[in-house]
């Protein structure tokens, strides 16, 4: 369940944007931030995370929030953007009541993460191969670019647009 959202996200980011100033550690983060609905939900508080109006709502946030401040911008845009990345992963625009919500009412309908569960598992080994594949493409053995990855978040430019 974690990985498929945080490496999937990252790596449809890094190859539709092709952007060696993304921080793909955010965009992760934002991919696996509706996860907490599964605590949420639990705790009978709801799955609004699965929802379009959170990933809005952050993206106001983080627009009205940074203005005149391009650099923080562009790294915090990476949350919404791996959270609406999430819902499309996730398939939660096919449930209508949860991806509109509150537009059709207030109840919020359980998360997709609940149900399937060979299937989820199927999702991380797919992710999984998805990472070895990302791994080298990014050129991630080299140890510079590994180390950029993990301390800034980013790609070297040179291995976004090779084919």
């Amino acid at each position: 369940m974690f990985l498929w959202f945080a490496v999937v996200a990252a790596v449809l980011v890094a190859e539709i944007f092709q952007s060696p100033m993304v921080d793909y550690r955010i965009v992760a983060l934002g991919a696996v931030l509706p996860l907490s609905d599964l605590v949420l939900s639990s705790a009978g508080l709801g799955t609004v995370f699965h929802s379009l109006l959170a990933p809005i709502v952050i993206l106001a946030v983080v627009m009205a929030t940074t203005v005149g401040r391009r650099l923080l911008r562009r790294r915090l845009l990476g949350i919404p953007i791996g959270m609406f990345l999430h819902l499309v992963l996730d398939g939660t625009w096919a449930d209508q009541s949860l991806f509109w919500w509150p537009l059709f009412g207030l109840e919020l309908s359980d998360i997709p993460e609940r149900s399937g569960l060979v299937f989820r598992l199927g999702l991380e080994v797919v992710a999984v191969g998805v990472a070895v594949v990302a791994y080298r493409r990014y050129g991630l053995d080299d140890v510079q670019n590994r180390e950029r990855l993990i301390r800034q978040g980013h790609l070297q430019r040179g291995y976004l647009s090779a084919g």
